[in-house]
């Protein structure tokens, strides 16, 4: 093992989003006032370190964006002066597709109703958030991540961060740099959906909520159209085509300032068919005649993919060990109905300060301790959020009419429904096997160039980018199943629900044999989430790789 630099804080918060820098910053606060009182111990906010795997804060947020701006209020109180706001909702509308025609509902449904939002970009809220947090004194490092979680006990005191120049046989170049061990009292997991640390924590000590995590992906472009295509201000969803019935899914359009519109298919990862191609099928959903019209004589700026948890409160894991909580996406903040959750984020890494606060002033950073954030989110606006949608996504397992249906129940019961709780399974598990191996040489979908794109295309757009000698982040346990049972029994469905042309089956000398172009990689986790056999393993890969959301 390589001799590591070893640093000691009080405070190690791992992500630096909505949740992770609204953690850092209310607790730089709180320990301002704290000390201002006179009270023992001092405390220093020099002794919180945030953690950032992507090359600047930022670079990896993505999201719709409509946010309520109910959270971040409570943490900048005058943000409206100063945060970077694109403009607020000034109308809203669900429609329903066909594969021709688009009809808008003559009434909003309250969940969509967004007038008091605002549309923004979350890569550059988080940048501002960055700002504000540094300029508190506390530490704030990007193109580091964690790597591996440092047990203790029953439970974390830290994270060791990635090694720098390793190639990808796994051997140390010229410019080698062994990972930091970096010990803290408390340990924050604010890495977002699927985070890879999360996912060892709550497997090591069996966190898992009640029903597995239920995840969705989400893929977008933001795009520059001629002046008066879309007005600033303007929200909708929609659902129909080209999501078929029996899936959950539905598409959103945002109309931006500068003649901007940010667009996307939000698709949920529980669907049947192997070979049913998400970015296929949100490039098709640019075709309606109703965005053919809005974004033609436009151009792509920027693409993205993100996975998004929509379990709500049923798949919450536990959210606190000994010296550790769990925050944000990674602990399940996230309202499915209404597809917001950069509020619950925020609020979320709020009340982990102050639960932080009572630790680092008691000296008891214990699982026991910890465990008032919990009670501080059910004594929240977090509760009753989450609470009467804790039922929603799962009623839709079995196609949107059915779901719809449940939805109903759901609204005139408080979330209980006709079933309560709703069990779920994994998403993964909702594929169905081939009847036989699927027919060879399938041309891939590759856009005209102008509307529509291939994979690679939006990959380039998405400002991807990652050191290509180094070790691949994508870890194949069982590589002999991707070449014998998937192709039999799913056809490699990687290939097709991966949004970036990661994984490619190819034929070397006549054998198949999986391609992982792991420099693609946006960062998404879909194929940890949906591979059929789990033998995919995201690992974070040297910090500063992965794609840069500027503006997203």
């Amino acid at each position: 093992m390589p001799e590591r630099e070893k640093l000691d804080a009080d405070v190690l918060i791992v992500g630096a989003g909505p949740a992770g820098l609204a953690c850092a910053l209310h607790l730089s606060n709180l320990i301002r006032q704290h000390n201002e009182s006179g009270a023992k111990p001092e405390l220093s906010t020099e002794n919180i370190y945030v953690l950032e795997k992507g090359r600047e804060v930022g670079a990896h947020q993505l999201s719709g964006a409509v946010m309520d701006p109910r959270g971040l209020k409570e943490l900048v109180p005058d943000f409206e002066t100063s945060a970077p706001l694109d403009t607020p909702v000034t109308d809203d509308c669900v429609m329903f597709f066909t594969e021709k025609s688009a009809l808008r509902f003559p009434i909003t449904p309250p969940p969509f109703k967004n007038r008091g939002n605002y549309i923004i970009s979350l890569s550059k809220l988080t940048k501002w958030l960055g700002g504000l947090v540094e300029k508190t004194g506390v530490n704030l490092f990007t193109q580091f991540a964690g790597a591996n979680l440092i047990y203790e006990g029953e439970g974390i005191a830290g994270v060791i961060t990635e090694d720098k120049g390793v190639d990808k046989n796994g051997q140390p170049k010229d410019n080698f740099t062994p990972g930091y061990e970096l010990r803290a009292k408390v340990t924050v997991l604010a890495e977002g959906t699927r985070g890879s640390l999360t996912k060892q924590l709550v497997s090591k000590y069996k966190l898992d909520g009640l029903n597995p995590q239920i995840y969705a992906l989400g893929i977008k472009e933001l795009w520059e159209v001629p002046a008066g295509h879309v007005p600033p201000g303007f929200v909708a969803h929609t659902m129909g085509w080209p999501v078929d019935m029996k899936m959950y899914g539905g598409g959103f359009i945002y109309g931006m300032k500068e003649n901007r519109v940010s667009l996307g298919l939000v698709l949920g990862l529980e669907y049947h068919d192997p070979l049913f191609d998400p970015h296929e099928a949100f490039q098709q959903f640019k075709t309606h005649p109703f965005l053919k019209k809005m974004l033609e004589g436009g151009k792509l700026v920027r693409y993205g993919a993100k996975t998004l948890p929509e379990g709500g409160w049923y798949s919450m894991p536990r959210t606190f060990v000994d010296g550790g909580l769990i925050i944000g996406d990674s602990a399940s903040f996230l309202n499915s109905q209404k597809l917001k959750g950069i509020n619950l984020a925020i609020k979320s890494g709020m009340l982990a300060a102050e639960t932080i606060l009572d630790a680092l002033k008691s000296g008891d950073a214990s699982a026991k301790t910890l465990s008032s954030f919990q009670k501080k989110v059910e004594a929240s606006w977090i509760k009753p959020d989450l609470w009467a949608v804790r039922n929603f996504h799962q009623g839709f397992h079995n196609g949107v009419w059915m779901g719809m249906i449940h939805a109903a129940f759901q609204q005139i019961s408080g979330g209980r429904g006709l079933v309560d709780p709703m069990r779920a399974h994994a998403g993964h598990e909702a594929y169905y096997k081939l009847d036989g191996p699927p027919l060879a040489g399938g041309e891939r979908f590759k856009g005209d160039g102008k509307l529509t794109f291939d994979r690679l295309t939006d990959v380039y757009h998405s400002g991807t980018r990652h050191e290509e000698d180094q070790p691949c982040h994508l870890n194949i346990l069982e590589p002999d199943i991707c070449i014998s049972r998937c192709p039999q029994e799913y056809g490699n469905p990687c290939e097709y629900f991966c949004p970036a042309a990661v994984y490619e089956m190819a034929r070397e000398d006549g054998k198949l044999k999986l391609k992982i172009n792991a420099s693609n990689c946006v960062h998404c986790k879909t194929c940890d989430i949906m591979d059929p056999y789990q033998i995919i393993n995201w690992v974070v890969p040297e910090g500063g790789g992965g794609p840069n959301y500027e503006g997203m």
